[in-house]
Formats: structure tokens, C-alpha cells, sequence
């Protein structure tokens, strides 16, 4: 017989015994480990459909931040602005992904995901009228800033969804989709923009991302089911407080324990900063994820130099050159799926919780190969005599590096912080996004003043700085986790159980 009292079990994976506290009984819980109303217990169709729905979403709005990037000049001339203004179509939309997660983030574990992600998307699509109708610059600018802020929901709202559904050892291959989605989307930009932009005008970029944020609020609608397990549980107390209160007198919902204003300011204004001050973790990947994100958006600047300006393509050509980032993001995924496959095989030695050094293997391929594609792009994208192929390779090197490092990260992030990952993740998703809104403010500067060989190779040379970080942390990270105040070192404490285990065997 199923009851409402027990152990809160976690949401994520199964519960390494004697290593997690021990929850207050007076918590209403699932009803056993196969209650069919818990997420993880959802069936694989209707796992990949709210996936599908996630991804999708995310594709349309990471499409959005780049795609007005080719009507940069037919914007500039009909409103007659100077390039920082025109330009502030890209920065604008990313500085909107700044302020937005301290939105949806909260809201989705106080309303959840389902209402914050329609809502959000419903907003993104209607902002894109002003966008796409604005008789004026100031119109277009501040619909792009609000869209960008609704924008940013997928990406705070959407890996807490996937989170919420797979359990660890079966959730690599929908994050890792969902990553190449976050990157594809600004690859794909450029060259649908370039078409646009060549053969209609500026503002039908922007019905375009009307259209498919239209498409994306309907799947919502259709396919996306709540699932954030404290909401679920707090609608099922409700619930049984109608149908029988005796039943469930004294029992209480995580949920409305910790929703005051006070955990509020401290879960948005407060954590997220402490923690990017306090841990050497978060503070160097999110500097190295920082200067990836910005190069990925530089790189809308940087090719309009390397193949309008020194070899004479036209917009849409220049788009196509895009093909190779999202060829080399492809293969970045894919190869992310070959680093973590031993991964699997961890999870029962490791009572569901393997060490989080496991994640770094795709960042250890990802650094050499930042550096090696800045190199190449520059030392071949300067000579106009050198054939556009190989600076398009170097931009497939790129994205696979983009892909590989974001996509470990990512998962090291989730792994070291677990209940402080979505403060973890909000702290880098701020910090990467206002990096990423400044580097197209002074990229085609950069690449003019100091020649595209050298403005590329300074990029190369950041990256062999930072290429060591992931090697440190998988042979230091554990004893700086050790130390931490936000790391649990779950995988510390069974390493110690194991070895007692072992040594009274």
C-alpha cells in the first residue's frame, strides 16, 4: 500500500544509503520508487517528446540571437545609425539572457516549468511584432532587449526539465542534444539570414523567429507536461487535503517551505554571487566558458572581415561559411557521447553518484582544439590568396570546440553543485552572457586594427592560458571540493565507505 509519509527520494538518482541525510518524515514523498506520477518513471516516448519540445525551444531562441546579425547594414541604413547602435540587435538580445534567469529560473520551482516556459515563449513571439513593425531604432532595440529576456528561459527552465526526467546515467544523450541545439541555433542564424537578407528584407528575419516561437509555445502547450517534483508533490497534498484531510494531517510539501521572500533573495540576488566568489570551481569554468561563449558570438563580426571584406562574398555566401561551425558542432556532439561512455558503468559502483572529474573528459579535447582552430583561422583566413575552405575548417575546429567544452562543463558544474546547481549554473549563464553581448561590440575593431593573423591568434593565446583548467580539476578538483561550502562530495563519502567496506571484508 503506497504512503504519504517516507524519505524524500531524489529526483536526479537512486540515493546512496547512509550518505545523504536523512529527510524529515513529515515531507509528503512519491509513493515508492515505481509512483507513476514521478517524472523519472515517465515512459521513453513521453520522455523524448517533452525533450523534443526542450530542445526545440532552445534551437528557436539560440536561432534568434544570431539571425538579425546579416541585416546589420539594411537596418543601419534605413534608421541611419551608426554601427555600435546597429549593432546592439545581437548585444541587446544577449544582455536581455543577463537579467532573464533570475526570472524564469525561480519561477519555474515556484509555479513550474510548464506555465514559465509558456508563458515565456508566448512573450518571446509577441515581441517579435515590435520588432519586426518598429517605425523606429528605439522600438526594434527594446522589443529585441525584452525578447532576449524571455528568451533566456529555455535555457534555465529547459535543462531543469531534462534534469527532472532522466535519471543520471540515461540523461547524456538528451543534454547532450539540448547543448548542440544551444549552438546550432547561432550557426544556423547567419545562413538562413543571409538568404533573407539578400532577397527580402531586414524585417522578415524577425517574422521568421515570430513563426517559429509561434511553433515552439504550441508544443509547449501540447507536449509539455509539468514536471518539477516539488510543484507535483504540492498539487498531490492539495489534493488529498480535499479527498481526505485526516489522511494527510501534519504532512507538508517542500515546496511551501522554502518560498518566502527572504529564500527568494537569497536563491536569486545572493547565492548565485557568493558562489562564484567562494568557489574556485565555478569561478575559473565560468571564465573559461565566458571566453567561449563570446568567441561563438565574435565570430558573426569576424566573418563578415574574413570573407565579405578579403574575399568579396556576398551576405548569403558568407552565411554558408557558417555550415562549418555547425559541422564541427555535430561532431563535437558526437564525440562528447564517446567521451562519456564510460560513464554508465560508473553509476552502480558509485551508488548513482560517480566523482564529477568523470564530466571533464570533453573539455580536455575541447581546449587543444580552441587553440588550434583560433591559429588556423587566423594564419589562413588573413591571406585572400588561400582558399576559403580552410578557414571554414578552422571554423568547424571551433565549433567542435565550443560544443565539447560547453557540453562537459556543463555536466561538472551539475555533478559538483547538485542542489546549488541551478544557483552554479545561474551565476554562469550571467557572467558568459554579458561576455558574449560585449565581444561583437569590439570584434570588427579588433580584427581591423591588428589584422585578422593576429586578432585570432590573441584568442589562440588566451586559450593555451586556460587549456590546463579541466587537467587541474580532474587531478585536484576533489580535494578543492573537499573544502567547499556548496559541494556535497557525495562521491568523497562513498569513496571512504567503500574503503572501510573493503578493509573489514
Amino acid at each position: 500500500m503506497s504512503s504519504d509519509k517516507g524519505p524524500l527520494a531524489s529526483s536526479n538518482s537512486s540515493v546512496a544509503d547512509g550518505i545523504l541525510p536523512t529527510p524529515d518524515p513529515s515531507i509528503i514523498t512519491w509513493d515508492g520508487p515505481s509512483d507513476p506520477d514521478n517524472p523519472l518513471n515517465f515512459s521513453p516516448q513521453k520522455k523524448w517528446a517533452i525533450s523534443g519540445v526542450c530542445i526545440f525551444t532552445s534551437l528557436t531562441v539560440s536561432f534568434s540571437s544570431s539571425e538579425p546579425s546579416t541585416a546589420f547594414l539594411q537596418f543601419k541604413q534605413e534608421f541611419a545609425l551608426n554601427d555600435t547602435t546597429a549593432r546592439s540587435v545581437i548585444t541587446l538580445y544577449l544582455v536581455g539572457f543577463v537579467f532573464g534567469p533570475t526570472l524564469w529560473g525561480p519561477g519555474s520551482e515556484h509555479w513550474g516549468r510548464r506555465p514559465t516556459t509558456i508563458v515565456a515563449m508566448l512573450l518571446f513571439t509577441l515581441f517579435q511584432l515590435g520588432e519586426g513593425l518598429g517605425k523606429n531604432a528605439t522600438t526594434v532595440l527594446v522589443c529585441r532587449f525584452l525578447s532576449g529576456v524571455c528568451g533566456s528561459a529555455p535555457f534555465t527552465v529547459a535543462i531543469g526539465t531534462l534534469i527532472d526526467i532522466w535519471a543520471a546515467m540515461e540523461r547524456g544523450l538528451p543534454l547532450c542534444l539540448f547543448s548542440a541545439s544551444v549552438f546550432l541555433g547561432p550557426v544556423l542564424g547567419p545562413i538562413v539570414g543571409g538568404f533573407i537578407s539578400t532577397y527580402t528584407t531586414w524585417r522578415w528575419t524577425y517574422w521568421l523567429i515570430m513563426i517559429l516561437g509561434g511553433i515552439s509555445t504550441a508544443l509547449a502547450l501540447l507536449f509539455q507536461p509539468e514536471t518539477f517534483p516539488l510543484v507535483l508533490l504540492s498539487k498531490r497534498l492539495a489534493q488529498r487535503r480535499k479527498e481526505n484531510p485526516e489522511r494527510v494531517k501534519g504532512l507538508r510539501a517542500e515546496l511551501d517551505l522554502h518560498h518566502g521572500v527572504g529564500d527568494f533573495a537569497k536563491r536569486v540576488l545572493y547565492r548565485p554571487f557568493q558562489m562564484l566568489l567562494l568557489e574556485p570551481i565555478l569561478l575559473l569554468v565560468t571564465i573559461y566558458m565566458s571566453l567561449v561563449y563570446g568567441l561563438l558570438y565574435a565570430l558573426f563580426e569576424a566573418v563578415p572581415v574574413i570573407f565579405i571584406e578579403t574575399r568579396g562574398f556576398n551576405l548569403w555566401q558568407a552565411g554558408l561559411t557558417f555550415i562549418g561551425v555547425g559541422v564541427g558542432t555535430t561532431l563535437g556532439a558526437l564525440l562528447t557521447l564517446v567521451t562519456m561512455a564510460h560513464y554508465p558503468a560508473l553509476v552502480p559502483r558509485w551508488k548513482g553518484y560517480p566523482p564529477p572529474e568523470q564530466r571533464l573528459f570533453g573539455s580536455m579535447i575541447g581546449g587543444p582544439l580552441l587553440v588550434i582552430g583560433s591559429f588556423w583561422l587566423g594564419w589562413t583566413g588573413h591571406y585572400a590568396s588561400v582558399h576559403w575552405i580552410l578557414p571554414t575548417i578552422a571554423l568547424g575546429i571551433i565549433g567542435a570546440s565550443i560544443c565539447l567544452t560547453f557540453n562537459s562543463f556543463l555536466s561538472y558544474l551539475t555533478d559538483t553543485y547538485l542542489m546549488y546547481a541551478a544557483s552554479a549554473t545561474a551565476a554562469n549563464v550571467i557572467i558568459r552572457s554579458i561576455v558574449g553581448a560585449t565581444f561583437p561590440l569590439f570584434t570588427t575593431q579588433m580584427f581591423h586594427n591588428l589584422g585578422i593573423n593576429w586578432a585570432a591568434s590573441l584568442i589562440g593565446f588566451i586559450g593555451i592560458l586556460l587549456t590546463p583548467i579541466p587537467f587541474l580539476f580532474y587531478k585536484y578538483g576533489a580535494a578543492i571540493r573537499r573544502r567547499s561550502r556548496f559541494s556535497p562530495c557525495i562521491d568523497l563519502k562513498i569513496a571512504e565507505q567503500l574503503a572501510h567496506e573493503s578493509e573489514t571484508a
